[in-house]
C-alpha cells in the first residue's frame, strides 16, 4: 500500500494543492491519504476528485473577510472562520461544495489528524467520522491555536493536528503503508521554534496547559519526525516532496502572485511521484 501525507501549513499549503492537482492530472491514485491541518482539505478534495477546488480556496476565497479578517474577531471570536470555509462554502448548497459521494465511495483510506486540546493526545479520524455537510474533523484538524476556534468532536475539544503530530509518518506505516509520499510545505530541513507558537503557548498556559506544552515542543517533535522520514527515504520507503523556497509565504499570507508561484512549484515537483508509485506497483 502506497500512502501520501500532507502536513499542512495554512495558506502555504497551496503547494500541496498543486501536488494533488498534478496527481489527478497524471491519474495517480494513492491507497492511503493522511492530512494534517490544511492538508486535510487538500486530501479530501483529491479523494473527491475535484481538481482545482483547493486552488480556489487558497487564491480566491482567502481574500474574503468572512474567510479571515480582524472583523471575524468581533463576530466569532477568531481571525480564521473555519465554519465559513468548511460549512458555508463547502456544504452541498454552498458556493463550492465538496463532492461527498465521490469522497465516500473512493476506495482509498482517509486519515485526518487533530490534537486533543485538553489532554494533548493525538486524535485520528476517518471516513466514518464524516457525513454529508458535516466536516467538523477538517475544522478540528485546521484549528490553529488562538487564530481559529477549537472544534469539539465527541468528547474531544480539538486543535490543529500539526501541534501534536506535525509529520505523522509513523502512523501511516502503522496503518499498513509500505511506502509513503511526504508533502512538506517548507524546505526540507529542521524547524526552528516559531514566535507564533511561543506566543500561543504563553496565552494558553493556564487554560490549556497540555496544548501549551506541545506548542513549546512542536519544533522538536517536527525535527524528530523529519529525521524518521529521512531514514525511511534512505531505505527507499519514503519520497519527500518539498518546495526549494516558500518565497516569503507564511501561514496566513494571501498574496495572489506568490501563492500562485508556490502552487506551480508543487505542481511541477509532483511530476516524479508517478514513477515512485508505479515502481512499487511493478514489484507486485
Amino acid at each position: 500500500m502506497v500512502g501520501i501525507i500532507d502536513v499542512g501549513g495554512g495558506l502555504r499549503d497551496i503547494y500541496g494543492a498543486g501536488v494533488f492537482d498534478r496527481l489527478l492530472d497524471d491519474g495517480v491514485q494513492l491507497d492511503y491519504c493522511l492530512g494534517v491541518s490544511a492538508g486535510s482539505a487538500n486530501v479530501v478534495s483529491y479523494l473527491a476528485k475535484q481538481r482545482g477546488r483547493n486552488h480556489r480556496f487558497y487564491i480566491d476565497y482567502s481574500k474574503r473577510k468572512e474567510y479571515m479578517s480582524p472583523s471575524n474577531l468581533y463576530k466569532i471570536g477568531a481571525f480564521l472562520n473555519l465554519k465559513y470555509i468548511y460549512g458555508t462554502l463547502s456544504a452541498s448548497d454552498g458556493e463550492d461544495p465538496l463532492d461527498y459521494e465521490t469522497l465516500k465511495n473512493n476506495e482509498s483510506e482517509l486519515c485526518v489528524v487533530a490534537t486533543n486540546a485538553k489532554t494533548g493526545r493525538i486524535e485520528y479520524y476517518g471516513k466514518d467520522d464524516i457525513a454529508q455537510d458535516d466536516y467538523r474533523i477538517l475544522m478540528a484538524s485546521s484549528a490553529i491555536p488562538i487564530i481559529a476556534r477549537m472544534e469539539t468532536i465527541g468528547d474531544a475539544q480539538c486543535s490543529d493536528g500539526g501541534v501534536g503530530e506535525p509529520i505523522p509518518i509513523a502512523k501511516a506505516f502503522f496503518d499498513g503503508c509500505d511506502k509513503v509520499v511526504l508533502v512538506l510545505t517548507m524546505p526540507d530541513g529542521p524547524m526552528q521554534r516559531k514566535r507564533r507558537d511561543l506566543l500561543a503557548a504563553v496565552l494558553l498556559r493556564f487554560i490549556r496547559p497540555n496544548l501549551s506544552k506541545l506548542l513549546l515542543e512542536r519544533h522538536n517533535i517536527y525535527n524528530r519526525q523529519l529525521e524518521h522520514a529521512h531514514a525511511l527515504r534512505d531505505d527507499g520507503k519514503c519520497m519527500i516532496i518539498s518546495p526549494d523556497d516558500v518565497i516569503g509565504i507564511k501561514t496566513l499570507t494571501n498574496d495572489t502572485e506568490r501563492l500562485e508561484q508556490l502552487y506551480q512549484k508543487g505542481y511541477a515537483d509532483a511530476a516524479k511521484i508517478k514513477a515512485f508509485v508505479e515502481a512499487d506497483a511493478s514489484k507486485k
